[in-house]
């Protein structure tokens, strides 16, 4: 069992006051790359400005995690980047730049509930946002090193696309695939990730089965109770009245 961080107040300190403008440079870096690999054929200076995005973003995050690092007490600052991957990949992978926009969705009051439902909540949205980015991002990564290679046969959006769904979906058709190295070390994120999103469905979708079956037999039965005759009651010998006709005990002999 992985144990908790111990309270870091600088480190909270600077997360709280990095948080808007680390939301505002990862949404600028989605919009800044989908644009530059979707639409190769853009201006030398929208090139340029987009690109610039890209380099401000990447090293404000490096930057953002060392200092986190740095204010991780010392004892604790290997622990703390074993339990953030999100936030050390976003800061050597640009495909995972992305996510930590969505980190920011822990901070949604209900997400944050302990209870059966808003945990299965928090899953199944962090599960949707994760996949859907993920395989959104390793599309346009493959693409961006495929679209140029020689027998690419990854060659549009729109069979990168294609070739993500399948490759996650575990149905490898073959008829598109990567071929230079870059899009196959894509490739082997993008089976490792499918695996992890493929089982968390698989389990969220058997805990609510679970407990839906649960429900169903505690509404049963409850009805069961509801229902049944009530057993009539006995009244013991010892506790029932006595008999007015009987005869008075005899007195004892003297």
């Amino acid at each position: 069992m992985i144990r908790p961080l111990a309270p870091a107040p600088r480190r909270l300190a600077w997360e709280r006051f990095t948080a808007g403008p680390l939301f505002a440079l990862g949404a600028a870096f989605i919009v800044a790359y989908s644009a530059l690999v979707l639409d190769p054929d853009l201006p030398a200076d929208v090139s340029w400005v987009l690109s610039l995005v890209l380099i401000v973003t990447w090293i404000v995050f490096i930057v953002d995690l060392a200092a986190r690092i740095v204010l991780t007490p010392r004892g604790d600052r290997w622990h703390f980047v074993w339990t953030h991957p999100i936030d050390v990949l976003s800061a050597v992978l640009p495909v995972f730049r992305a996510f930590r926009v969505l980190v920011l969705l822990r901070e949604v009051p209900y997400l944050q509930r302990r209870s059966g439902a808003a945990v299965r909540t928090n899953i199944v949205v962090s599960a949707i946002c994760y996949s859907v980015f993920f395989i959104y991002f390793i599309s346009l990564a493959t693409l961006s090193a495929e679209r140029n290679a020689p027998g690419a046969t990854i060659t549009s959006f729109g069979e990168a696309l294609w070739w993500a769904v399948v490759t996650v979906a575990t149905v490898g058709y073959g008829d598109a695939y990567p071929i230079t190295i870059a899009g196959r070390l894509y490739a082997v994120l993008l089976m490792i990730g499918g695996v992890a999103i493929v089982g968390t469905a698989s389990a969220t979708i058997i805990s609510l089965i679970n407990e839906r079956i649960g429900q169903a037999r505690h509404e049963r039965h409850g009805e069961t109770r509801a229902v049944s005759p009530i057993e009539p009651t006995t009244v013991s010998t010892a506790e029932s009245p006595a008999d007015p006709s009987a005869a008075p005990p005899a007195d004892p002999p003297a």
